[in-house]
């Protein structure tokens, strides 16, 4: 688990294919690895990657085929920059949200723009993911705990404050960059919840429809 709040900037040195996925090696920048043990977790642009060699200003992940189709890092190439972060531990200060490094989907920023000295977001997130994005909600973009400005469709608004502009990479987003996705944990568990009995029902959508309320007594005329 993480909290969102990235640690330090690392960058990419390389890319090493192995039997079909990934292996990389990235520098760590500032980010202290004296209390990073082998097999421990570290959240790369929010992916949730286990470290199988270290030093002091480096470590290794291996990436998985699929986590490179559901994530932006089979985009990236050598001196890319990336957010990192540990995992949390019951010491740390939980300034962002509860966030898993499980990436739900890429999303896509269509337009940015200054607005004072903040930097406004418009992305755009897969179709399937939209229920999940409220007003005022939280959301984790590339590893970033952000909250939700505003919602329209499956494209919610961000405002980004200068220090969190300067401390990730969003820094360099533009417009068509692909970002991974979170979306808040409460929220997929609850539409599990919410389906009862019918969760192990495989002969239907798995989803929550305005039908599945209304015939399970949850709205009322």
């Amino acid at each position: 688990m993480f909290t969102g709040i990235i640690q330090a900037i690392g960058t990419l040195q390389s890319i090493q294919p192995r039997g079909g996925d990934m292996r990389l090696r990235i520098a760590t920048g500032k980010l202290d690895m004296t209390d990073v043990s082998l097999g421990d977790s570290i959240a790369v642009n929010g992916v949730c990657l286990t470290a199988i060699d270290f030093d002091a200003q480096h470590f290794a992940a291996d990436v998985s085929n699929e986590t490179l189709s559901l994530t932006s890092l089979g985009q990236l190439s050598p001196a890319s920059e990336v957010n990192l972060e540990k995992a949390l531990t019951l010491q740390t200060h939980l300034g962002g949200h509860l966030v898993s490094g499980h990436v739900d989907g890429l999303g896509e920023v269509l337009k940015l723009y200054d607005d004072g000295r903040s930097v406004r977001f418009h992305i755009k997130a897969p179709n399937e993911l939209a229920r999940y994005i409220a007003n005022k909600g939280s959301i984790c973009v590339d590893g970033v705990s952000l909250t939700v400005n505003k919602v329209t469709g499956a494209v919610f608004e961000l405002n980004i404050v200068p220090h969190t502009i300067e401390e990730t990479i969003i820094k360099h987003y533009s417009t068509g960059t692909q970002v991974n996705l979170e979306v808040d944990l409460i929220a997929r568990y609850l539409e599990r919840l919410l389906l009862g009995e019918h969760a192990a029902d495989t002969t239907q959508d798995s989803g929550i429809t305005q039908t599945f309320l209304a015939e399970n007594g949850f709205l009322h005329p």
